[in-house]
């Protein structure tokens, strides 16, 4: 590692890879649901989806809260001004989509009537009532903002691949190691 680079600690890399992982697990698992028609596994995928949701959105307000205590050290010199505010958009794009979405989508699931059960442990009490306008208008906003989140997602990896595999820094390893 280059002297002005630091390692992200653990509890910021733990925080970064669960977040990862559910994303990964949840926004495929989202584009499938609602191509794969009615049956046992739309309904297994449309919980999945909506669980990890739930655990995405506690798990981001608590990345947020632990992140007021331990804030990153700035970005090596050697990046250029332009990708640091880059970064710093994307990161509070992704932020503010791993809160948003999740709850536009609760609210869109209760203004549709469904139940939304968190991995079968605890059902969410419903934010509004039944109104299948409003959840479908709510649904539709839901779909394009995972669709950006999606886009953005990519972005990210895409940038940390062109810093670790074309530009050799060590942005990558930093939450790597």
């Amino acid at each position: 590692m280059g002297s002005d680079t630091f390692r992200y600690g653990g509890g910021a890399r733990l925080f970064h890879w669960v977040t990862a992982g559910l994303v990964l697990a949840m926004v495929p698992a989202g584009f499938i649901m609602i191509r794969v028609g009615p049956g046992s596994l739309q309904n297994s995928l449309f919980d999945f989806h909506r669980s990890v949701g739930v655990v995405l959105m506690v798990l981001t307000l608590a990345r947020l809260f632990w992140r007021l205590r331990h804030p990153p050290q700035p970005l090596p010199a050697s990046i250029p001004i332009w990708q640091r505010r880059a970064a710093e958009t994307v990161h509070v794009l992704l932020y503010g989509f791993l809160l948003l979405n999740p709850l536009i989508g609760w609210v869109a699931t209760s203004a549709y009537g469904a139940a939304i059960q968190v991995f079968g442990l605890f059902t969410l009490p419903p934010l509004t009532g039944q109104d299948r306008e409003l959840a479908a208008s709510l649904f539709r906003l839901h779909m394009v903002l995972g669709l950006a989140f999606t886009a953005l997602v990519f972005l990210h990896i895409a940038a940390a691949l062109h810093h670790h595999f074309v530009l050799r820094d060590d942005t990558l390893r930093r939450m790597l190691v």
